[in-house]
């Protein structure tokens, strides 16, 4: 028996009967012929996978809430990504799931988000005249951008949790169900905790009855929601809230809505964020041969507006103000010159 598969034989003797099992997998787009030599299940290989790709490597330069905060301890797409991830294990560890799938899911949910959040995904909408979903880019990048136009060829579940981390396609496996819901959990607390640093949020602005719902602190809501979600699916086999928490975390959620992501504060430089991301689809839709080498060969494939927006999606923060400021800047005005 080789190590990968005595791996295998340990979730079999562990795991819920509910949970996806790595030697069950539906597979992968391209086959591939596991070795003697593995010492990974397809699911720990997918995670390595995503780790180490260089989308991964950019989403701890670009935003998650707030355009270029100064001050260190800001999430970044990066941190709310390795949030998401324990939240993620914490519950499917407790579920008896399999952990190794939620964490390979959780790792590249946000592959495909835009430099600037979600200013960003509002940008590249206008410019294609329809919806830009960053949840349907995270799996273009891993079918498709990821290494050299060959894509990391992940497993169908990791794929499927990955688009149906948000939107409307639900996950079939419980652990791809679990990071859609260790997503929300994770970016709601922790823009709280971004926000009452940013001095837009105080403490004492959350709404009573929420508060006495999943508690007065970050630490005590993430406690209450991750416990409560535990409890609950463990008696209901599916993965679940409690009503009253439920309907707590979608109330905080439209709070959120009404005094962070909509406030002009908090979003007082994203109009600027967009044009300047408009400015640079219109340059390169003009100026195809201006695009990166790699990005060349996309063009005879995937035509001029999917190879534009790819490069522009990929993008940090700063690499767009760079390649903004290169482009539109004249040079005697560039501080940066």
């Amino acid at each position: 028996m080789t190590v990968r598969e005595e791996l295998e034989y340990q979730e079999h003797r562990r795991l819920n009967p509910l949970a996806a099992f790595a030697d069950q997998s539906s597979g992968r787009p391209r086959p591939e012929i596991p070795s003697d030599q593995d010492v990974r299940t397809c699911f720990q290989r997918d995670n390595d996978r995503i780790v180490h790709c260089k989308a991964f490597r950019r989403l701890m330069h670009k935003t998650q809430v707030f355009l270029r905060p100064e001050g260190d301890h800001y999430r970044t797409r990066m941190t709310h990504t390795l949030e998401v991830t324990r939240i993620a294990r914490t519950m499917t560890r407790a579920l008896g799931l399999n952990e190794d799938l939620a964490e390979a899911i959780a790792m590249g949910h946000d592959l495909g988000h835009t430099p600037f959040g979600h200013a960003g995904e509002a940008a590249l909408t206008a410019c294609l005249g329809k919806p830009f979903r960053h949840n349907e880019q995270s799996l273009r990048v891993v079918d498709v951008l990821e290494n050299d136009g060959r894509g990391l060829n992940l497993t169908n579940e990791v794929r499927l949790g990955i688009l149906g981390h948000t939107g409307d396609y639900i996950p079939e496996t419980l652990e791809g169900q679990i990071v859609r819901r260790s997503d929300q959990i994770a970016y709601v607390n922790h823009d709280i905790d971004d926000a009452v640093r940013a001095g837009i949020l105080s403490d004492s602005d959350l709404p009573r009855e929420i508060v006495a719902v999943l508690g007065a602190t970050h630490k005590e809501r993430i406690n209450t929601l991750v416990c409560d979600l535990i409890f609950t699916s463990r008696e209901a086999g599916s993965i679940c809230l409690t009503p009253g928490v439920d309907n707590a975390l979608k109330e905080l959620r439209s709070f959120m809505f009404d005094r962070v992501y909509r406030n002009p504060i908090a979003k007082g430089e994203e109009s600027k964020a967009k044009s300047m991301l408009q400015k640079l689809f219109e340059y390169y839709i003009n100026h195809p041969e201006a695009l990166p080498p790699d990005f060349q060969p996309q063009l005879s494939f995937d035509g001029m507006e999917r190879t534009v927006c790819d490069y522009i999606a990929g993008m940090t923060d700063n690499y767009a103000v760079n390649k903004f400021t290169e482009i539109f800047v004249p040079a005697g005005w560039n501080i940066r010159g």
